[in-house]
Order: C-alpha cells, then sequence, then structure tokens
C-alpha cells in the first residue's frame, strides 16, 4: 500500500514531464527544426491505440478468456498489410485538401455537407464516450489498488464532489487544453502533443515489460514453469486453449479482428495521429512494421500476468484488471508497482489527449461553428477576429467531453469490465468505414447514401448494443432484452430477427454494418450524385492522378480580394491571413496581394485554408457568402476536368520537352568537352611528332654538316658517321610508317588481310626473327606453347607486329649477358593468349598506364633506352582491340615486367564473317 500524497504527486510529476516534453516539441517546430519528423516518432505516436484498455483490460481478458485477447491486435496488424494503400491514400487527401478530422473528411469528400459532418461527430461523441469511461475507470482503479491495503475494497464516496475520479477527469481536462487547445492552426497540427504522445509509448512499454519480466522470472522461475504449473490446474488449463473446451467460435474471433482492423484506421485519434498528424507519408514505410511490432511486444507478457495472477492470489481473489499493479504489490515491490501504475497513466491519459483534442475540433467545427454562423453577431456580415471564440469553444468542448465521459463511468462503468466498454467505443467507429472506404475508391457514392448508412448503422448500434449496456447496469428496464420492446420477440436486440448463436457485440456488429453497407450503397445507386459531389469524388478517388499545378478547381463565379483577405483575417488572424496571402503571390509571381488574380484557384486557397480551422462545410458557407459564385451541373464539371486534362496533357508534354532540352543539352555539351579533348590530343600529338621527327633530323643534319665542312675526315671516322646516319635515317622512316598507322587506325581507314593464322608457326617466326638481336644482347629467349592450337582467324602480319614490338621491348630493358626473355602461348575455347616476360628493371604501379599513351616512355634512368619512338604499344593495342582482344601489363619494380594479349576466337569469327560477307566486285 503506497500513501496518496505519493501516488498524486508522482502522477502529477509525470504529467508535468509530459508537458515539457510537449513544449519542447512545440519550441523546436517554431525553430524550423522538428522533431516528430521521423518515421520512429510517427510508428510510436501511432501506438497510442494502446490505452488503459490494453495495460489493464487486455489481463483481466486473458484472465478469463485466455488467448481471446489476441484478436483486438490482430486486427491493427492485419491492417497495416493494406495501410500503405488505404491510410497513404487518406493522408493524401487529408493534406491536399487540409482536412483535420474524419467528419471533414467524410463531408467533404460528399459535397461538403453540414449535415453529413454533424452527423459524423455526433455519432463520434456518443461512441467515444464509454473509451473515455474506460480511462477513467482504469485511473481510479489502479489509483484504488496503490492507495488501498491489498485485497479490500476501496472506500466509495457517496457525494459526486468528494469522487476522486470527477477531479481525475477535471485534470484530464486542463492538460488535454494546454497540450491541444493553446493556438489555433490552420493545418490543426501539434507538434509538441505527438512528441509527448510518443515519449508516453515508450514508457507505458517498458513499464508493461518490466512487470511482465518480474512475473514470469522473478515471481515464477520462467515462463515454461509459469504456464508448466497453470497446466496442472483444470480451470487454467482451459485458458491456454482456443476453443476452452468448447467448439471455437469462428464468427466471434473473425468479428472481434475486423473491428480492430477498423478501429486503427476510423478512430479519431487514430486519423488524428495517422493522417492529420503525419509528416511525411513515407514515414508510413516504417510504421506498418514497427507499429506491428511494438503491438507484439507490448501483448508478450498479457498471458503470463494473467496466469501468473490467478496461480498467486487464486481464481476470484483479485480483481484481474488490476493484476499488473497487485502483483508486485504482494511482493512488496512498491517502486515496480507506481512505475506500473504511471504506464497505466501513460496509456489513459495519451488516448484522452489525442481523442479530446480530435473530438473538439469536430465538435467546434461541425456542430457549434454552423449553428453560430448563422447568427447576424457571427455570420457573414460581421466582423472582427474570432480565433479566441473557436478556442473557447474547443475547450469547452474538451472539459464537455470529459465530463460526459465521467457521467457513463457513473451510470455503466461498474457494471462492465473495461473491454467490454471499449468494444461498444469500437463498433461505433466501425459504422465510419463504408462511407470512408467507399468514397475513397467508388466514384458513384453519394451524401444521401452515406446519411442512409451511417444513420442505420448508428441505430442499430444504439439498439442493439448501447441500450443493452445500459440496461444491464440498472438505468433501464431489461424486459425488452428478454422479450422485446411491446413484446416482439423477433425484435430483440441481442437476438435480431431471430438470429441467435452470437456474442452480443458481433451480432451488432452485423446488422449495423449490414444496414450501413446496405443503406450507402442502395440509395447511392438509387439517386445520382450532384455536381458538387461528382466534382469532389473526382478529387478523392484519383487524387494520385494528379497534381498540384493541373488539379482540377470545380468553382465558378466571381470574387474580390479584398472581401477573401477579411475573411480569411476572421478566422486565421490578421497576420496569418496576411502571410499566407503574400506567400501565395509569391508563388504566382507577382507584385504583392494586391496583383493576385481574384480566380476559381484563389477562392479554392482560401477555403481550403478555412477548412482548417473551421471545417470544410462551415469554409464552404463563409467563402461563399463573400463571393458571387454561380452553380455548376454535371456538364460544367466535365467541361472543367476536360480543361484540367488537356492542361495536365499539356503539363507532361512540356515536361517532356524540358526533359528533352536538358538531354540535348547535355549531349552538346559532353560532344563540346570531347571536342575540346580532342583538339588537346592534337595539339599533344603534333608537339610529340614534331619532336620526335626533330630529334632523328638534328642528328643526320649535324653529322652530314661535319662530313662537308671537313674534306680531311679520317675514313673510320666517315664511316661512323655514315652509320649512325642510316641508323636515324631507319628510325625517322620507322617513325613515319608508325605515325601513319596510328593516324590509319584512329581514322578507321586501317587494311586489314585476314586469314586463318597458325599462332605456333607465327610465334617460332617471330622468336626466329629476334633471336640474333637477343644473342647481341646477352639475352636467352625461351618459348612455350602446346602442341596445337585451333588456328584465328586474324591479320598474320598485325599480328605479328604486335608480338615483335612485346619481344623487342622485352629484349632492349632485360640486362645484357643475364637477360632472360620468355614467350608463352596458352590455348582455350574463348581464345588464346600470348605473355612476353623480361627480367629488367619492372614498371612501377602509378606509370603502368602511361606505357600504353602516344609518345610515352617510363621516366628514371632504369628505364632509358635511346631509339624508341613510344608509338609501339599504342599500335599494339590498337591491333589486339580491333580482333576483339585486350592487351595488359603486369609489374613490380626490380621483378620484371609481363606484357600480355588476348584474342578470342568469336572476335575472330566475326571477322571471318565480315570478311566474307563482303560482296565480289
Amino acid at each position: 500500500m503506497l500513501s496518496a500524497p505519493l501516488v498524486i504527486g508522482v502522477s502529477f510529476a509525470y504529467l508535468l514531464l509530459l508537458f515539457a516534453v510537449a513544449y519542447f516539441g512545440d519550441w523546436r517546430a517554431a525553430q524550423g527544426r522538428s522533431i516528430i519528423a521521423s518515421p520512429w516518432v510517427y510508428a510510436l505516436s501511432m501506438a497510442v491505440y494502446c490505452t488503459a484498455w490494453t495495460y489493464f483490460g487486455s489481463v483481466g481478458r486473458a484472465a478469463n478468456s485466455g488467448v481471446w485477447f489476441l484478436p483486438i491486435y490482430l486486427g491493427p496488424m492485419l491492417a497495416m498489410i493494406l495501410a500503405w494503400m488505404v491510410v497513404r491514400k487518406m493522408i493524401r487527401i487529408a493534406k491536399t485538401y487540409r482536412i483535420t478530422s474524419i467528419a471533414d473528411f467524410i463531408a467533404s469528400r460528399y459535397g461538403k455537407s453540414p449535415t453529413l459532418a454533424g452527423l459524423v461527430t455526433l455519432i463520434t461523441v456518443v461512441g467515444i464516450v464509454p473509451y473515455i469511461a474506460l480511462q477513467l475507470k482504469a485511473i481510479a482503479s489502479g489509483y484504488a489498488v496503490l492507495t488501498s491495503p491489498l485485497g479490500q475494497p476501496a472506500v466509495q464516496s457517496a457525494d459526486w464532489w468528494s469522487d476522486s475520479t470527477l477531479y481525475v477527469a477535471l485534470a484530464l481536462a486542463g492538460f488535454t487544453m494546454v497540450f491541444g487547445a493553446r493556438h489555433l492552426d490552420s493545418t490543426e497540427r501539434h507538434e509538441g502533443m505527438v512528441a509527448a504522445i510518443a515519449f508516453e509509448s515508450v514508457v507505458k512499454l517498458v513499464a508493461f515489460l518490466a512487470v511482465g519480466l518480474f512475473v514470469s522470472f522473478g515471481l515464477f522461475a520462467s515462463p515454461a514453469a509459469l504456464f508448466e504449473q497453470a497446466h496442472a490446474v483444470e480451470a487454467l488449463r482451459k485458458l491456454l486453449q482456443f476453443g476452452q473446451g468448447q467448439p471455437f467460435a469462428y464468427a466471434q474471433w473473425l468479428g472481434l479482428t475486423l473491428l480492430a482492423m477498423l478501429s486503427v484506421i476510423f478512430l479519431p485519434r487514430q486519423f488524428q495521429v495517422m493522417v492529420v498528424e503525419n509528416v511525411d507519408e513515407q514515414h508510413l514505410r516504417r510504421a506498418v512494421w514497427a507499429f506491428p511490432l511494438y503491438l507484439l511486444l507490448i501483448n508478450l507478457f498479457v498471458l503470463p500476468i494473467a496466469i501468473g495472477g490467478l496461480l498467486h492470489f487464486g481464481p476470484g481473489a483479485m480483481d484481474p484488471e488490476t493484476f499488473i499493479l497487485s502483483l508486485p504489490l504482494s511482493q512488496g515491490q512498491n517502486a515496480l508497482a507506481l512505475f506500473a501504475f504511471v504506464g497505466g497513466l501513460s496509456a489513459a491519459t495519451g488516448m484522452v489527449i489525442v481523442e479530446a483534442i480530435a473530438v473538439s475540433t469536430m465538435v467546434c467545427n461541425d456542430l457549434v461553428m454552423p449553428i453560430l454562423l448563422r447568427m447576424r453577431r457571427f455570420g457573414a456580415r460581421a466582423s472582427g477576429d474570432l480565433t479566441g471564440l473557436l478556442l473557447a469553444i474547443r475547450r469547452l468542448a474538451i472539459l464537455g467531453i470529459l465530463l460526459l465521459g465521467y457521467l457513463y463511468f457513473h451510470l455503466a462503468g461498474e457494471a462492465y469490465a473495461l473491454v467490454s466498454i471499449g468494444l461498444i467505443s469500437f463498433a461505433a467507429v466501425a459504422q465510419f468505414a463504408p462511407a470512408v472506404l467507399g468514397g475513397m475508391y467508388w466514384k458513384g457514392g453519394t451524401r444521401h447514401g452515406a446519411l442512409t448508412g451511417l444513420l442505420l448503422g448508428f441505430a442499430f448500434w444504439v439498439y442493439t448494443l448501447m441500450l443493452p449496456s445500459l440496461a444491464k447496469s440498472g438505468w433501464l428496464a431489461a424486459d425488452f432484452l428478454q422479450h422485446g420492446p411491446w413484446g416482439f420477440i423477433w425484435l430483440k436486440p441481442e437476438a435480431f430477427l431471430g438470429l441467435a448463436g452470437l456474442d452480443n457485440l458481433t451480432h451488432s456488429l452485423f446488422w449495423s454494418l449490414l444496414a450501413n453497407v446496405g443503406g450507402y450503397v442502395g440509395v447511392s445507386l438509387w439517386r445520382a450524385p450532384s455536381a458538387r459531389e461528382t466534382s469532389q469524388a473526382l478529387l478523392f478517388v484519383d487524387v494520385f492522378n494528379r497534381k498540384a499545378g493541373v488539379r482540377p478547381v470545380f468553382w465558378q463565379g466571381r470574387a474580390k480580394v479584398s472581401a477573401l483577405l477579411p475573411l480569411a483575417g476572421r478566422f486565421l488572424g490578421a497576420e496569418q491571413a496576411q502571410r499566407l496571402f503574400s506567400d501565395y503571390a509569391r508563388r504566382l509571381g507577382v507584385a504583392g496581394i494586391e496583383h493576385i488574380p481574384a480566380d476559381a484557384r484563389l477562392v479554392q486557397f482560401v477555403e481550403t485554408q478555412l477548412t482548417g480551422a473551421i471545417g470544410s462545410a462551415s469554409a464552404r458557407v463563409m467563402v461563399a457568402s463573400v463571393v458571387e459564385e454561380e452553380p455548376l451541373d454535371l456538364d460544367d464539371v466535365m467541361r472543367i476536368l476536360d480543361e484540367a486534362s488537356q492542361l495536365r496533357a499539356y503539363s507532361h508534354a512540356l515536361e517532356e520537352k524540358s526533359q528533352s532540352l536538358e538531354r540535348a543539352t547535355t549531349e552538346l555539351r559532353e560532344a563540346n568537352e570531347k571536342l575540346k579533348s580532342l583538339d588537346r590530343l592534337k595539339d599533344d600529338f603534333m608537339s610529340s611528332v614534331t619532336h620526335e621527327l626533330r630529334t632523328p633530323l638534328t642528328s643526320i643534319r649535324a653529322l652530314s654538316e661535319l662530313m662537308r665542312d671537313d674534306d680531311h675526315m679520317d675514313l673510320a671516322q666517315r664511316q661512323q658517321f655514315l652509320g649512325i646516319i642510316v641508323v636515324e635515317a631507319e628510325r625517322l622512316s620507322r617513325l613515319v610508317n608508325q605515325v601513319l598507322d596510328m593516324a590509319k587506325f584512329e581514322a578507321g581507314h586501317a587494311e586489314w588481310h585476314n586469314a586463318e593464322v597458325d599462332m605456333c608457326e607465327l610465334l617460332e617466326q617471330a622468336a626466329a626473327t629476334m633471336g640474333e638481336t637477343c644473342r647481341e644482347r646477352g639475352v636467352a629467349l625461351q618459348l612455350q606453347r602446346p602442341e596445337v592450337v585451333q588456328p584465328l582467324w586474324a591479320d598474320a602480319d598485325r599480328i605479328t607486329q604486335v608480338v615483335l614490338n612485346l619481344l623487342s621491348n622485352a629484349a632492349k630493358y632485360a640486362p645484357r649477358g643475364t637477360g632472360l626473355v620468355q614467350m608463352r602461348l596458352k590455348d582455350s575455347t574463348d581464345g588464346i593468349v600470348v605473355e612476353v616476360q623480361d627480367n629488367g628493371p619492372g614498371i612501377a604501379q602509378e606509370q603502368q598506364a602511361m606505357v600504353f599513351e602516344k609518345f610515352r616512355q617510363v621516366s628514371g634512368n632504369d628505364h632509358y633506352r635511346p631509339g624508341g619512338t613510344g608509338l609501339g604499344l599504342p599500335i599494339s593495342r590498337q591491333i589486339v582491340e580491333h580482333f576483339g582482344g585486350r592487351l595488359w601489363l603486369h609489374s613490380s619494380p626490380g621483378q620484371g615486367a609481363v606484357f600480355g594479349f588476348f584474342l578470342p576466337r568469336h572476335g575472330a569469327d566475326v571477322e571471318r564473317t565480315a570478311s566474307t560477307d563482303q560482296p565480289l566486285i
């Protein structure tokens, strides 16, 4: 047992911590550094689904029904499979048209109907009140367990003003106002609130896991030991079986799963965090698996805690819904019990804050504002800033919702378990599914169809579920449950038209959804949609197919900027309206607000901005009051749609032309760079050629002039000079021939005489040609080849030129007297490989690419050899690559060099085909 001041103090300290987190989130958002722009924060905010029901009620349901707590969490997991298709479309629609609530979403889809928005809001308020009561009951029960002797019932207050639950409701209302009604935002985004909800999700998960670990490994030796003890007890063994000794209730399991699937999308708080508060729809990619993972973790110890409580206290000794608190208390773990209570407080307050904010927005926009705007004081002709009034309405709505929850808690809360109260609310919001899903994917849905479906579904929900809950609580006579109203037994609420064999929830869900879908589809098919409904249907259903610049605007008439700007200022604030209009003018590229064209797009812009503050239906009414709107018929809608389609086609064509111009510009830029590169290569080539030609010419000229000027030169000296002249002349001739060959190769004008080539014979001839040169230099030449090699189709002279060039280089750089040159031939099915290896100085890695460049030779005294032109290897590479092969070098300094080339057989086949296919002339 803990002292009441301690529990209250810790609770308020935690709420203040939440406020600090929320304040920090809003502060960062004001600086443009959002802390919620993260897929992890988005996924954690979705965990507001896990309320006090999860924290306390799931354990109670598991203690009574075993695994039957699972469908409530299997449903959301299955719903996430379709989230990328359904929720992403809802997000896109809401962001595009600034929709801020599920009532606004439905009303906007069906022609911005105020009647439909009001009906959805009423259903929400009536349906969500039991859920608020659930949170209050959970907090009250947890507080009673902590502050009362264990196992003794809490003292109930006789007077309402001394009831602590009332003050809990008032405190939650105050904190909700602080969280979500401090200022008015046309986007209805609450970054601080989302940050606080994400923080709460972490706290409640850690607290629940902490108790689960304590029960599984502290109170019992292990989960296996816990379940082993449960199997030994007949009553507990049934809890671990799906059927619990009875035929499995497939209909009930399916009904609960379907109900949870719909609720995780259509509950107002889920719509708020998943759709309205979404920062980036791409965050949904992570949330679709992170949120189910969260649900798995928080339910991991539900069954062990439930079974552990029953084993520890015995059946009926303690309320199973409080096992998460009573089990730590029974072992003296007061700190853990207090932490668990804070976790439950997190679960309850998170739900209350988000739900109350979402519902208060709906009440303000769709119930109160339509009434006020009909009054002369607040109507279209009135003036003055109404932002303060809007905030006051929302704050009063928050207070009213919490007090209604408290009232339901007193009327029916004590008669129902937490789970049963939650399921009543789930069944109410499930009625939104046909109108929302049908509106997003079916253009034929109409306002009358949606109204009919919702009215019928809600009526069946009230009759088959809500009224029986009040009757079972003692606030209504229960005779009609047994005998039907006025004695008509086939009208019994829990066996309507004689349908028996279903539990009351599945029975109510079946009839309400059947009537809802039937009314929606039937009336929509019976009556054609109006022009406005058709236009909204096109915008919703095809939201992914239209870009912002070419989206059709279904409005025609006359408007004035001078009338629209003050209207926006009334509901958004003059400063905010001025800023919005200035931004709009800047996007249009006009000089100022006064130059904005008062066209249909401006009217749509103002109406969209007002939608975030007062709802789509009220925004339409207010805009219509200051403009001269001409009614649209279906022909007008189709004409506007056709114009938008043409504009989209023109935009697409313009985009394609722009991309084509960009590609052409890129190609021209690349061609220009290539020309510049070729020009530089030409200059380098001419410089290298003239340098190489000048060297032998200078030598020939100098020696010739010496012989001409010296008539008495010795004969031996003259013979030496003449020998040098001959060598330089041969070098000059060789250089000219190589330059001509290189030019022909690069221009594609080289002559090729292809035939079958015996590579063994070719290499032997090349080795014989270089044999004398190698002997003069004291270099040993070795040839390694297989006995037989399949012939290649190539130019024998050109291949010989390559081999002789490689052998000449190897012999030139091998050391005199001890040099060794090895030439190897390898054959395979793909082609042949020829390698020439020497034991010379080798080539450093950074200089290896240089040897294949024209007129470039390896630098350094060890590599200097006179007489080279620097064209042999570039020409060899051109020849090898012509036949589809490649030339390479492997070398390390001091380890010699290995030059090799590969000639493919398929390349030879191509060359053979090209030669044989030429026509004979």
